[in-house]
């Protein structure tokens, strides 16, 4: 499964619903405001540190440089244009918004 998050972690709870359901084989893809949760040295870029042992997470990239967050991403999480958007999507069975 494919898990979007689009809520900030400082905002919503969206992002600890998506890791709590969030399994091995699945992926966490973070647009619009959830690339806030990348965000290096805080307490949601910590959460996904963990989580990508087990499970890859993705951001857009659009929505990362459209925030100002260039180059101030924890290591690890994989950038993604629309169209890797689209592909991730293609490449799991089903997708979950946490809204």
């Amino acid at each position: 499964m494919l898990h979007t998050v689009n809520k900030s972690p400082f905002e919503r709870n969206a992002l600890d619903s998506c890791l709590a359901h969030a399994k091995k084989g699945s992926a966490v893809l973070l647009i619009e405001d959830g690339v806030y949760a990348a965000l290096k040295g805080t307490a949601p870029a910590k959460k996904l540190e963990q989580t990508m042992k087990t499970v890859p997470v993705y951001a857009l990239q659009a929505d990362i440089e459209a925030r100002g967050m260039t180059g101030r991403v924890v290591d690890g999480i994989k950038m993604v244009d629309y169209g890797g958007f689209v592909d991730l999507a293609a490449e799991h069975p089903a997708v979950q918004s946490w809204l």
